[in-house]
Formats: C-alpha cells, sequence, structure tokens
C-alpha cells in the first residue's frame, strides 16, 4: 500500500478501552499558562465568584482532576492570577531621584489600570501576602523608589502597605460599580443618594444637606488622583534633608 493510499484511508476505529489519541494530544499541551488564560477569561468575563476548578476544566474540554497536576488547588490558582495583573503594570527601568513621587502614581495608577482590566479580581487581594514572579519585581520597584526619595526603611515599608491598600481598595470599589452598571455621578444611585442627603433638616445635619451635590460629583479618576495625591504628600513630609 502506498503512503497516498494509506493516507486516504478512514481512521481506524477506537480500540475498546483505549484513550482517544486526540484527547490524549490535548491532555498533553493543557500546561499552567493554559489553565490561567482559561481561569482570567472567566474572570473578565463572569466575575471572581465564577471561578472553580471545574469551570475552567470545562472551558480547557477536560476534566478538574487533570488541572492539580499543573496548579494545586483554586487558590493557588487565584494568587497566580493576581501575579499576572502585577505583570501588566510598567515599570521604570530605574528609580528617578528627582521623579520619585511622580513614578509611584504612574505604578498606581497603572495597576488601578490593570485591575479595573480584570472584573472583580481585585477582590481577591483582601488576605492575601502579595508574592510571585511578577509581583515581587513590582514591590521591589517601588521600594527602591521610595528608597531615592530619600525615605526611610520603615517609612517605605508602611508607606508601600497603605499604596497597595489604597489601589486594591479603590478597584474592588469600581469593580462592585461596574457589575451594578454605576455610570458616575448621573447614575440612578448617587443620584438618589444626592437627593436624600439633600432632604437632611439642615438644623442636624447642616454640612451633609449643604455639601450633599459636592459629596456625589467628580468622577473616578478624580477620586482617585486626589487621594493618591494626599498620600505622596504626606510620604513626602517625612524626608528630612
Amino acid at each position: 500500500m502506498s503512503v497516498d493510499q494509506a493516507a486516504a484511508l478512514p481512521p481506524q476505529p477506537r480500540r475498546r478501552g483505549r484513550a482517544n489519541p486526540v484527547a490524549r494530544r490535548a491532555t498533553r499541551r493543557l500546561s499552567r499558562e493554559a489553565i490561567l488564560d482559561a481561569a482570567l477569561q472567566i474572570v473578565d468575563a463572569e466575575g471572581l465568584d465564577a471561578l472553580t476548578m471545574r469551570r475552567v476544566s470545562d472551558a480547557l474540554d477536560t476534566g478538574p482532576a487533570s488541572l492539580y497536576a499543573h496548579v494545586g488547588d483554586k487558590d493557588e490558582m487565584i494568587e497566580a492570577l493576581l501575579d499576572r495583573v502585577s505583570g501588566e503594570v510598567p515599570l521604570p527601568e530605574r528609580a528617578d531621584p528627582d521623579r520619585w513621587q511622580e513614578q509611584l502614581k504612574e505604578i498606581a495608577r497603572s495597576a488601578r489600570a490593570a485591575y479595573a482590566r480584570h472584573g472583580d479580581l481585585a477582590r481577591a487581594t483582601l488576605g492575601i501576602a502579595p508574592s510571585g514572579e511578577q509581583t515581587l519585581p513590582l514591590l521591589e520597584t517601588m521600594l527602591a523608589i521610595l528608597s531615592a526619595g530619600g525615605v526611610s526603611r520603615r517609612v517605605a515599608a508602611l508607606s508601600m502597605d497603605i499604596l497597595a491598600l489604597y489601589i486594591t481598595a479603590t478597584a474592588v470599589e469600581e469593580s462592585m460599580e461596574a457589575r451594578a452598571s454605576a455610570g458616575g455621578p448621573d447614575d440612578p444611585y448617587y443620584t438618589e443618594l444626592r437627593a436624600y442627603w439633600s432632604a437632611l433638616p439642615p438644623d442636624r445635619f447642616p454640612h451633609l444637606s449643604a455639601m450633599a451635590v459636592a459629596l456625589t460629583s467628580g468622577d473616578g479618576d478624580e477620586r482617585f488622583d486626589f487621594g493618591l495625591d494626599i498620600l505622596i504628600r504626606g510620604i513626602a513630609s517625612t524626608v528630612t534633608d
């Protein structure tokens, strides 16, 4: 039988009990990166609560047991996803003593934007110590920038912690608003809140009633940058010549 003739033949029937060769090839192609790709797509589209080992295995057309060769459990998977998000944050080539405050702000804005691209994944940062091949360089760079700015080691450690909390807390709140279809100050929630505060008796709540519009106005960027500026200025105030 010639090679051409053999190629023209239909595939042989699978023997009873024999694994499907296509399925075997798919299993060999399964990797940690492919699992994380699928997991991140689920979080992006459906949110963190939709992420399960079974849901990821279904997306990869395999069984949940096959994932455990590459990812220990769901918690490990989530930590790896958080590490991936850290890798989306651009880092400066070097810490610049003349621009250290702006460099910190650039990292903070980029980190917030990275979380915004991935649904409510930021919620998973609560209670998790940052680690990972892409997270550690991010933390190291932030500490290097603080050090270049003349910040003491103790203040640098505290500053990195509070900046991380500010970034992730903002990301969590914004993801909740996004999933609730909140659309800024004109969103029905803020409209109702503004009306409620405005209607408060001014003799008891003079500031809340008078500032109802101011308290429910402004976009997310303005609020984030204001808070970030306050934090960085506070950190800079600890630097002594």
